[in-house]
């Protein structure tokens, strides 16, 4: 039976470290393990060369190795007969190696240490089974995904026009579509150097405002490359909350960092990047407590409806744009009644305090100021996207399509919070702010709660 390398890609997640055998000119033996062996064609892998040096050095005086690897279900085993071809430390498959490696290296804190050298290019010459007569191993729990699952799912996320909502609808086609119960979404910051949470499933809390910094772990490493990360054996490296800086509610009053949920026991990762134009402007994660349970197909569904839903979130501020100033309604009846509304507005970071506690912070905080000092001057009480785009053009980013998620990220703080202060879209790119009891906003310049 003829065994095809795009049969064994399962072999190539690196869930068993694979083996590779070479001989030196005189003839001594020599193996090494591998970090990472990836499939290119269906004639030729590559391997990262981040240590050999020994195994470098025979190939180039006996250009023939035999590779041994593990399919991570079943437990089967392969033996690659191979011939060196060439070695490259540039290039797009270098850079997508490369990018693949870092995270799991920060993961276990040797991103110094296992730098890519270089990747070289083997040709396959034939495989043949260790023992032919394996059997398959234990199925998986996880849902199968179907392009008609796919196709439904594209459906119910194309009519969306509330951003809040499309966030919502996406998380949950992850979980009832594609079968995965924990997911997130992050969107990128004001300048782009983290990714902030927005949503979530299946964990305890939902914790908006959570950051992980570009470049950092599986998320913000998937972030900087704009290429789609997945670990399928997370016990093999460090789990990803512990290359995000860990913080307890009371820690985020000192801190301004909310604390990133994680699901105990996760065995297989995934992080994809959400992009638009080339531009990564979020990420799309899951986990799961099986292992290997983002295969190829998985991996790619994640990716249309990641993609599909970067798009969405995109075109909604183009629509917005051209919705017209109206009238604004203003309430000029105070609130009275309980005790005052304390908010501290820290200029130096634009973090906003409600009542002693952390709220937001960034171009998102200066959005709710904003609101909050027309709502004081002459109690308004409705907004719409283009006047806070013309109030605000001082401070948001030059790239201008991130008011509606930022909107998102505010939205969702307040009410995971239960705060006294709410925004609600009461209507194409039209907002309302409601402030529960009378409130006292002071701005301050130095760093403090």
């Amino acid at each position: 039976m003829t065994i095809s390398l795009g049969a064994m890609v399962a072999c190539f997640e690196g869930v068993y470290p694979s083996a590779i055998a070479t001989r030196a000119a005189d003839g001594m033996p020599n193996i090494s393990y591998l970090s990472h062996v990836a499939e290119i064609d269906d004639r030729h892998i590559a391997i990262s060369n981040q240590f050999f040096v020994q195994t470098a050095d025979n190939l180039r005086a006996d250009p023939h190795a035999t590779l041994l690897v593990v399919e991570p279900q079943s437990g089967r085993q392969y033996h690659l007969a191979l011939t060196w071809q060439r070695s490259t430390d540039e290039g797009e498959l270098f850079d997508k190696i490369e990018a693949q490696l870092h995270p799991s290296s920060v993961q276990i804190g040797m991103s110094e240490v296992m730098t890519l050298q270089a990747v070289d290019i083997f040709r396959v010459d034939e495989i043949t089974p260790v023992h032919a007569e394996d059997t398959p191993g234990p199925g998986s729990d996880i849902l199968a995904p179907t392009l008609t699952a796919l196709a439904t799912a594209v459906r119910q996320l194309s009519d969306i026009v509330d951003p809040a909502r499309l966030v919502t609808e996406l998380l949950a086609i992850v979980r009832d579509k594609l079968g995965f119960q924990y997911a997130m979404l992050l969107v990128a910051d004001d300048r782009r150097e983290a990714v902030i949470a927005a949503a979530s499933i299946g964990y305890d809390r939902v914790a908006v405002g959570a950051e992980v910094p570009s470049g950092v772990g599986l998320i913000g490493g998937a972030f900087a490359a704009a290429l789609p990360m997945r670990i399928n054996d997370v016990s093999r490296v460090r789990r990803m909350g512990s290359a995000v800086v860990d913080t307890t509610p009371s820690d985020e009053i000192v801190t301004r960092q909310v604390h990133l949920p994680s699901l105990p026991g996760a065995l297989s990762q995934i992080a994809i990047p959400m992009t638009v134009q080339g531009q990564a402007v979020g990420v799309l994660f899951a986990e799961s407590r099986e292992r290997f349970a983002f295969d190829d197909t998985a991996t790619g569904m994640l990716e249309i409806v990641a993609q599909h839903s970067a798009a969405l979130l995109a075109l909604t501020e183009r629509i917005d744009e051209d919705v017209p100033t109206l009238a604004h309604a203003c309430n000029r009846i105070r609130r009275e009644g309980g005790p005052v509304i304390s908010l501290v507005y820290h200029r130096f970071d634009h973090s906003v305090f409600i009542d002693g506690s952390y709220a937001i912070k960034g171009v998102a905080g200066q959005i709710l100021v904003h609101m909050l000092e027309r709502y004081l001057a002459d109690g308004q009480e409705a907004f719409n996207n283009r006047e806070l785009r013309i109030a605000l053009a001082s401070v948001l980013p030059d790239y201008k399509d991130n008011l509606e998620t930022r909107l998102l990220l505010l939205r969702r703080r307040l009410e995971e919070l239960e705060l006294p202060i709410r925004l609600h879209r009461v209507g194409r790119g039209r907002l309302h702010l409601h402030v529960s009891r009378a409130i006292e906003l002071r701005s301050v310049d130095e760093p403090g709660p």
